[in-house]
């Protein structure tokens, strides 16, 4: 977890929702986790797509019983 990450659960976990400081509290701990599911999200799409064999003996055929 980041530092900022860090300092908004804090934040949060220790704000009274029933007031304005809380409420602000929660949304910016709200707006972290989205921008940290949102980061994740673009390193998983980077990853490269793993390519089948297609020839030769390893990899094209599979018999498998469950």
């Amino acid at each position: 977890m980041d530092p900022v990450s860090s300092a908004a659960v804090s934040n949060a976990s220790s704000a009274d929702p029933g007031t304005v400081q809380g409420a602000a509290a929660i949304s910016v701990l709200k707006q972290a986790l989205n921008m940290q599911a949102s980061s994740a999200l673009q390193l998983i799409q980077a990853l490269p797509q793993a390519q089948l064999a297609t020839s030769g003996q390893l990899g094209t055929r599979l018999d498998a019983y469950a």
